[in-house]
């Protein structure tokens, strides 16, 4: 007897403690809004991207995607904002170049890691910059470009989307292995940037390639060489930078979803597979091909160990290039 109510009373009070931890351990994620911060204005790539992806994000994890603008400092108050947050899944980086191989190689003292301080979960996408001047440029060519540069007797002023972004650092590459008069003008955005380009008190600017292909089309700007190795089929007319003789200004943006470092392997699984099957879709891979972001698909692994070569390739660079962040 003494031994059966012994079996009861322990049965029940396992039955008890199930009871109460099942809600806590078998609470599935996600359970509420999650956030995905853009560390650029409305109107660049990375906005345009995460916004495209956004209702097929909150389709497949079943939760609204919320997307935050938080520019500034070079992308690294948007990124430091994630690497500081919880844990939990709730709050996304859409990671890029400039905050994680340009910006912190720009600062005496970087606010996180670009590798430890992140849970690298999904490529996106990478999409070349394009060196594009207004029309009143007499340049067509990059030896052209080269050769008004000089010709000037006041440095010639460039813009990009913001300090630390890879434009900022492609034209001081190309400053300092030509030897030009330059002078960088820091835009919020490429979206700012575009209002002084167009008017013309803006010379040329290096940018992604993406939101000039409309202006190049129309013919209020002039597209002189794009930095991906091979031609883009979204603006087939302009040559690489390789082929106009430039070779070292080779350079692409990546795009992928980020979250802070220890993240729980089930919730990246997850955020990784439904990234991966909204990016498929080929109504997905048609707009992304329509604004020169060319995709494919890589584990979670993969992606991991290419920003970490990212970081390794980008950081000498930037460090020889002199940019810095005030």
């Amino acid at each position: 007897m003494t031994t059966r109510r012994h079996l009861l009373l322990a049965t029940a009070a396992a039955s008890l403690f199930t009871a109460v931890a099942a809600p806590a351990h078998a609470q599935a994620w996600p359970q509420k809004p999650i956030k995905v911060i853009v560390t650029f204005a409305p109107g660049g790539s990375s906005d345009i991207v995460a916004r495209l992806l956004q209702p097929g994000l909150q389709e497949k994890l079943g939760q609204p995607v919320i997307v935050e603008n938080k520019p500034g400092a070079g992308s690294t108050i948007g990124a430091n904002e994630v690497a500081k947050a919880p844990a939990d899944g709730y709050t996304l980086l859409l990671s890029n170049t400039a905050p994680i191989s340009i910006s912190p190689f720009m600062l005496d003292k970087t606010p996180y890691d670009p590798v430890k301080s992140f849970t690298h979960i999904a490529f996106i996408g990478s999409v070349p910059n394009v060196f594009v001047v207004h029309p009143g440029v007499p340049a067509k060519t990059m030896p052209e470009l080269v050769s008004w540069i000089k010709a000037q007797t006041t440095p010639v002023n460039y813009g990009s989307g913001g300090v630390g972004s890879i434009g900022h650092i492609i034209g001081e590459m190309f400053k300092q292995q030509h030897g030009l008069k330059m002078e960088h003008v820091p835009y919020r955005g490429s979206g700012p940037m575009h209002t002084d380009l167009l008017g013309g008190t803006l010379q040329f600017a290096v940018d992604t390639l993406t939101q000039n292909v409309p202006f190049m089309k129309e013919g209020k700007l002039t597209g002189i060489a794009v930095t991906s190795r091979k031609r883009m089929p979204l603006a087939p007319n302009v040559p690489t930078v390789a082929e106009a003789g430039f070779p070292k200004l080779i350079a692409e943006n990546f795009l992928g979803l980020s979250a802070p470092a220890g993240v729980p392997k089930d919730v990246v699984d997850k955020v990784h597979k439904a990234l991966n099957e909204v990016v498929a879709r080929p109504d997905i891979v048609k707009r992304l091909e329509d604004m020169g972001i060319s995709t494919h698909a890589m584990t979670q692994p993969e992606f991991a160990d290419f920003v970490s070569k990212q970081v390794a390739e980008w950081g000498p660079a930037v460090t020889a290039s002199g940019a810095k962040l005030n």
